[in-house]
């Protein structure tokens, strides 16, 4: 009974796409669920400002990591202040060839991506990475290249997110909000969004 119960956990893992193995937690010399305090030295700390429709996190500049063009730090700023729930590191070398390389070695190290995140038209190339820990964090791992696209500037990056972090920071923001009465906004943009629509406004002429 415990076998077949041990096999149909593993299947569900391997089905979903769920690493069981030691799941990524730092890249570039940072760590999920690390205090941005310890990092002092390495960012830039005069940058911190708050993420757009993402309020409960702030994002910090990294100062230059070898291998590393840019850099950002998002962390809590409701459950627990300074705690690093995403990072974000863009690589020196922005050629294909050098993505391959790393996918390669990504593929080797934690096995097949559990899901693509690029487009049809490969403009972005990107691939997905599912994990949970012995402590039963969930983290993400996104590997993606750009080519030419106007919003995405051209290049290599990595992603690290640990998702149940993000949304614990997500749920704390939005109880104190409820509690303080600033959700209202938003509640009001809801009702906004169920009254008729003026497709003539939406549709070019």
């Amino acid at each position: 009974m415990k076998k077949s119960m041990m096999l149909s956990i593993i299947l569900f893992f391997m089905f979903h796409g769920i690493g069981l193995a030691d799941a990524p937690k730092g890249v570039g010399g940072f760590v999920l669920g690390k205090h941005i305090k310890e990092y002092k030295q390495m960012l830039k700390m005069e940058t911190a400002t708050s993420i757009r429709n993402q309020q409960y996190i702030h994002e910090l500049e990294t100062k230059e990591i070898a291998g590393f063009k840019t850099g950002y730090i998002s962390f809590g700023n409701c459950s627990e202040l300074g705690r690093i729930v995403r990072i974000k590191l863009k690589y020196l070398n922005s050629t294909k060839k050098f993505y391959n390389s790393l996918l390669k070695r990504f593929k080797k190290k934690f096995g097949e991506p559990s899901e693509w995140r690029g487009d049809p038209f490969h403009v972005v190339i990107a691939w997905k990475w599912s994990f949970i820990d012995k402590d039963n964090n969930r983290i993400s791992l996104i590997l993606q290249h750009n080519t030419k696209d106007q919003e995405e500037k051209m290049g290599n990056s990595v992603k690290l997110n640990m998702t149940n972090l993000i949304e614990e920071e997500r749920l704390c923001y939005e109880k104190k909000s409820d509690e303080s009465g600033t959700s209202l906004k938003s509640k009001t943009h809801e009702t906004k969004n169920k009254l008729p629509i003026n497709w003539d406004l939406f549709i070019p002429r």
